[in-house]
C-alpha cells in the first residue's frame, strides 16, 4: 500500500515509515518543505537493506495526495492549519490522525477541544469523502520511533466507516500491533484523554506505558 504521513519528519514519522517499508508498503514523508522530508528520506534509506528505495520525501500537500492512507503526525497546535493546507488533496482518501490535544506544558492533564476532540474536528474540516480514522494514542513515542523495539500494548482505532477501520487495523498489524476496532469517531474522545492519563504514569512510575485489553482471544 502506498502510505503519506504528514508532517513525517519528526521521531513518530520515522518509526512509521521504516516499520512499513520493511512490510514492503511504499512510504512518501511530508514535510511542509519537501526539501527536508527528501533529506529525512534518504537518511532512512541508508537505515532499510535494501536501499530504502520505498521510502521517498515531499511537500505534506504531495504525500497527502499519494497516499491511498494518510497519517497526520504533527502537534494539536499545527493540527487545524495542516488539514485545512492538505484538505482538496485528502479527498477520497483514509486519514489517520494520532493527534492528541495536549496543552504543553500540562501535558498530564486532559484538554478537550471545542469540537470534542482532534479527530472530530478533523473530520469537520475536511472533505466528506475523507475518511477520518484515529488511533496510535497510546503508543509510547520512543517506543514507535525506535524500528527495532517491540511495542507491547494494544492499540484502539476509531471511525465512521468500519471498512476503513478494518484497513487501518491491518496497518497496525504489519506495525506489529494489535489492532482492536473500537467503533464510532466520536469515540475518540475517551481515546484521546486516556493519553494524559498515561504520561502521567511515566512520570509517576518513570516507565513507558501502554494498554491492553482483556478478555479476548
Amino acid at each position: 500500500m502506498r502510505i503519506g504521513i504528514v508532517g513525517g519528519t519528526g521521531r513518530e514519522g520515522r518509526g512509521l515509515a521504516l516499520r512499513w517499508a520493511a512490510k514492503g508498503h511504499e512510504i512518501v514523508l511530508g514535510s511542509r518543505e519537501a526539501a527536508r522530508a527528501k533529506d529525512k528520506a534518504r537518511e532512512l534509506a541508508a537505515e532499510l537493506p535494501d536501499g530504502g528505495e520505498r521510502i521517498t520525501g515531499a511537500s505534506n500537500e504531495e504525500a497527502a495526495g499519494a497516499g491511498e492512507v494518510v497519517l497526520l503526525t504533527v502537534p494539536y497546535a499545527a493540527h487545524a492549519d495542516t488539514l485545512r493546507s492538505v484538505r482538496e488533496a485528502l479527498a477520497g482518501r483514509i486519514l489517520v490522525d494520532i493527534t492528541v490535544p495536549l496543552q504543553p506544558p500540562k501535558v498530564t492533564q486532559v484538554h478537550l477541544p471545542q469540537g470534542t476532540s482532534a479527530a472530530l474536528e478533523a473530520q469537520a474540516l475536511l472533505e466528506p469523502s475523507t475518511r477520518v480514522v484515529a488511533t496510535l494514542h497510546h503508543v509510547s513515542s520512543a517506543h514507535l520511533g525506535d524500528p527495532g523495539h517491540a511495542i507491547d500494548c494494544d492499540v484502539l482505532v476509531c471511525g465512521d466507516d468500519e471498512a476503513a477501520r478494518t484497513v487501518v487495523i491491518g496497518l497496525l498489524g504489519d506495525l506489529g500491533l494489535r489492532g482492536l476496532d473500537a467503533g464510532a469517531l466520536r469515540n475518540a474522545v475517551a481515546l484521546e484523554s486516556l493519553t494524559p492519563v498515561l504520561l502521567h504514569l511515566n512520570r509517576k512510575y518513570k516507565t513507558n506505558t501502554g494498554i491492553r485489553i482483556t478478555g479476548l482471544p
